[in-house]
């Protein structure tokens, strides 16, 4: 076995690119640590490195190299005999979002449950790791249209969340899919409550105008809560702010596409046809770019 990948070099690296938001340079920069960690055997950074690559092509919706990536790093754990272990069901927890965001929800439940079983086994109640798995069902159940059970996943998250020490961003990502699910819901009350906090939190992170990269998520669901109750100006307002985010943290990916659609919806509204042709100009371009 040759010498080992300095993976702590590596994530400060790759976390400096983030931070500048030179997103161009990262996708190089992750196949040659990937490829350095298989020259040097160096199964540990390998495993880390990919589950860095699910999360950044899941990010940027290039589903099949998340795809392909999950199952290669997966395959690779079970090999080792780590396919029981706490490591091993957070990368099925990567997997599992991978597929979600591809759309193939089957594959992605089934990852979810195999996670679930492993951590319910290796963890104890109330660790932090629940939070995400929890969070990311309840995106999931939204998608498979059982609201009520996605609701119980997402409040289930929060309560731990709300424990934990500088979790502010987790807990404003988590009030934000909540409200939506509020929303959905009709429970309008609960979902405004949820949201202006979630906002609250966001607002109160970072400074010298640096954001959470899920700012984004509260600013749609801000904009989706105005058009609901047809105050379609600061609908607009919220929708075209989060589309600035979304572009600043992750590039103009399929979320960018669907927030111009959104953005598109309010303007027709609001009887400004020429800005909603641009919007859905902007959205089949980046979803044409994606079949490619």
């Amino acid at each position: 076995m040759g010498q080992s990948v300095n993976i702590e070099k590596f994530f400060a690296q790759l976390d400096e690119y983030f931070q500048k938001n030179e997103l161009d340079k990262v996708e190089p920069y992750l196949l040659a640590s990937l490829d350095e960690a298989k020259e040097k055997e160096d199964y540990a950074a390998y495993i880390s490195i990919g589950n860095e690559m699910i999360g950044f092509y899941r990010s940027v919706s290039r589903h099949k190299k998340a795809s392909d990536i999950a199952e290669d790093v997966l395959l690779l754990m079970e090999e080792l005999q780590l396919g029981g272990s706490e490591h091993f069901a957070t990368t099925l927890l990567n997997a599992a979002t991978a597929y979600r965001a591809a759309g193939d929800v089957s594959q992605a439940y089934s990852y979810y449950c195999q996670a679930t079983a492993i951590y319910e086994r290796k963890l104890p109640e109330g660790d932090y790791r629940f939070a995400g798995l929890y969070n990311n069902m309840s995106i999931l159940l939204e998608q498979m249209d059982e609201n009520e059970k996605a609701v119980e996943m997402a409040q289930k998250a929060l309560t731990i969340i709300r424990k934990l020490s500088e979790s502010e961003a987790e807990q404003a990502t988590t009030l934000t899919n909540l409200a939506l699910l509020y929303f959905k819901l009709d429970r309008s009350e609960e979902a405004s409550a949820a949201l202006q906090e979630a906002l609250g939190l966001f607002e109160g992170i970072g400074g010298n105008g640096e954001t959470d990269a899920h700012y984004s998520a509260a600013l749609a669901g801000v904009g989706e809560a105005y058009y609901r109750m047809g105050d379609y100006k600061k609908a607009l307002a919220s929708y075209e702010k989060a589309l600035a985010e979304v572009k600043k943290h992750f590039g103009e990916n399929q979320s960018y596409a669907v927030l111009c659609e959104n953005c598109a919806a309010v303007c027709d509204c609001l009887k400004e046809e020429g800005k909603a042709q641009d919007y859905r100009k902007k959205a089949k371009e980046i979803y044409d770019r994606e079949k490619q």
